[in-house]
């Protein structure tokens, strides 16, 4: 019996194959294999295919989307990239910059003289002190699985999100403070208002800050996240901002403004 290459299948067949097969594994391993292989890996259809199959998008999905190959690893790379936002586990991955006054310390919501979070799957949050607290995390997107020619070519929408309340019977600054930098350090982009100060006898009420990095310079390889903050009354304990529910997202929207020519196509890069 003569052997039959897989090439001999029908296109359907070879696409639907392909649909089932792992992105990268496709990219990297599958389309140099043929013209015929690169030819179907390219197509917008496997990628929108691969999109429906992940639950990225519905059949009705009517959004347009300028790449469909990029929209499916940004929504497949889609995750908070901070770690341990909700003091779940003490003040585990995060680098204590300033610890004034009784130091951080975790406690569990509402807290005294506190108000319950809008998300009841959150249980805890992170407070302050009367001497100033900061404390960061430092992302490496590359090791988070974004490549270069992702980054700076379509340069995704980066979402900041943070939650911060007062004690009602104390009141506080809170700080915020987040920088897109380049792989030597160099602050592409940031974002970084005023300090927020809420008076004595406030309604406890949790405040979202949300910041959406878009069109930045091409060249960001790292994210630093900064917070925290002081109370205003300089009483002995923790009286000051409290914080949870932080989130560094990569969304699946895309730069609305063309960047410079790459000269290398869009492949994830190969573990090292």
């Amino acid at each position: 019996m003569a052997l039959v290459s897989i090439n001999q299948l029908p296109e359907s067949i070879l696409l639907e194959v392909f649909t089932h097969l792992p992105a990268r594994q496709l990219l990297l391993n599958c389309r140099p294999v043929c013209s015929l292989w690169r030819d179907l890996i390219d197509l917008v259809t496997l990628w929108k295919r691969k999109c429906l199959c992940e639950g990225f998008v519905a059949e009705d999905w009517d959004q347009p989307v300028a790449d469909w190959k990029v929209f499916y690893f940004l929504c497949s790379l889609r995750r908070n990239l901070l770690r341990n936002p909700c003091a779940e586990d003490d003040m585990t991955s995060w680098k204590i910059d300033s610890n004034g006054g009784n130091h951080w310390k975790v406690e569990s919501l509402p807290g005294a003289h506190g108000t319950d979070f809008p998300d009841s799957k959150v249980k805890k949050y992170f407070v302050t002190s009367y001497g100033m607290c900061l404390k960061s995390q430092l992302i490496d997107l590359k090791a988070e699985g974004y490549w270069e020619e992702l980054l700076d070519k379509f340069r995704p929408d980066i979402v900041v999100k943070d939650w911060f309340a007062a004690r009602a019977d104390c009141g506080c600054t809170y700080h915020i403070r987040v920088q897109l930098a380049s792989a030597d350090y160099i602050v592409l982009a940031s974002f970084e208002p005023p300090p927020v100060t809420i008076p004595q006898w406030n309604d406890a009420r949790w405040t979202e800050v949300s910041h959406t990095f878009s069109d930045y310079p091409p060249g960001v390889r790292h994210i630093l996240f900064q917070h925290g903050g002081k109370d205003t009354q300089y009483w002995a304990g923790w009286y000051g901002p409290r914080v949870t529910n932080s989130s560094i997202i990569v969304s699946h929207r895309m730069s609305r403004s063309p960047a410079p020519p790459l000269p290398s196509p869009l492949l994830p890069q190969r573990p090292s």
